[in-house]
């Protein structure tokens, strides 16, 4: 194991989490062990804001990227140098569209290869950053997924099938393009209606996001609209009642969604992050056509779903992240030292 394996956030708003315990409980306070709070949380490390706050046994740590942090992060790498602590670094938002959007100006892409030949090396969170990371001067990296506690019984949000029922909406934001939000709400009320189950959509955009999903509202259909957030705990109970997670995002995200599936042992369909095809394979050519067999066809469901844990429990549980990130970390630190 990585000796003190942590995440920093320099001038973050995230508070401060000591994951000592691993994942923890659903009902602890703070930030929940998913996304990039999740490296930590594996490792039963810290997620901090400063170097000052590292335990004195950290080997490495991860130091995120975002836009108005990039010379903040540049003396974080230096003071991981004085400490001999080994120093990755990664993209905070790391989808397509939030990539494209940081690199659109001179000062921060300039910034970046500063940062990325300064660092020990990179973590990327998809497979699709590697080379980005690589093209801007990173001496070494790996791409490694966000991990899911998919081996701690206190975090199986498992219901049974006969318990479930309807399509729940992955995706939540109509301004994003690459989402397919629009495309996906439509899909869904369009098997809703078919197969005569209820359907449940997120809105997190206010009165322009219920304006829009209202405008699917129809006596065939029992379209549920959830407002705002909800604890993350509350928020996979809902999620487990449903039978299907349905996304068309094609944003090349980590896959957060289709982790809360796991999380929730459901499949999770459409979504082209880097969970969705690790656990539930690429995409379909005919969602609507595979949707409607899991909506109707138990036993394929029930295969869907073995199928998929047993792919997350090799490439996705805590301990199989640990351990990529155990190994990749030991030979980044071979390289820096020569040892």
């Amino acid at each position: 194991m990585t000796a003190g394996f942590c995440v920093i956030n320099p001038e973050g708003r995230d508070d401060i989490r000591h994951f000592s315990s691993g994942a923890g409980s659903p009902g602890d306070a703070g930030h929940p062990p998913v996304n990039y709070h999740a490296y930590a949380a594996c490792h039963s490390g810290s997620f901090l804001r400063r170097v000052g706050d590292l335990p004195t046994t950290t080997g490495a740590a991860l130091v995120l990227l975002r836009k108005r942090n990039l010379r903040a992060v540049l003396k974080t790498l230096a003071e991981l140098k004085t400490r001999g602590v080994t120093s990755l670094i990664s993209l905070k938002e790391s989808g397509s569209h939030q990539v494209a959007d940081f690199l659109n100006d001179t000062g921060r892409a300039l910034l970046f290869r500063r940062i990325s030949t300064t660092a020990d090396g990179f973590l990327s969170s998809t497979p699709e950053l590697v080379s980005l990371y690589r093209s801007a001067g990173c001496r070494g990296g790996f791409f490694s997924p966000t991990p899911y506690p998919m081996e701690d019984q206190a975090w199986d949000f498992n219901i049974p099938l006969s318990e479930r029922s309807g399509i729940f909406v992955g995706t939540r934001e109509f301004r994003v393009p690459s989402r397919n939000h629009w495309h996906v709400v439509a899909l869904a009320v369009s098997l809703a209606a078919r197969h005569r189950i209820p359907m449940t959509v997120v809105n997190s955009e206010g009165r322009h996001g219920r304006k829009l999903l209202e405008g699917f509202q129809s006596p065939a259909v029992d379209l549920r609209i959830i407002e705002g957030r909800m604890p993350y705990p509350e928020y996979l109970r809902m999620m487990a009642r449903h039978r299907i997670v349905l996304q068309l995002d094609g944003s090349a995200v980590p896959g957060q969604v289709a982790g809360d599936a796991l999380l929730c042992r459901m499949p999770c369909l459409g979504g082209n992050g880097a969970v969705d095809r690790l656990a539930f394979g690429a995409p379909s050519e005919n969602p609507s056509e595979v949707a409607s067999r899991l909506i109707t066809e138990d036993t394929f469901w029930n295969e869907q779903v073995d199928s998929a844990l047993e792919r997350a429990s090799k490439h996705l549980a805590f301990s199989a992240v640990r351990e990529l990130i155990s190994r990749e970390v030991s030979v980044l630190s071979t390289k820096t030292t020569g040892v």
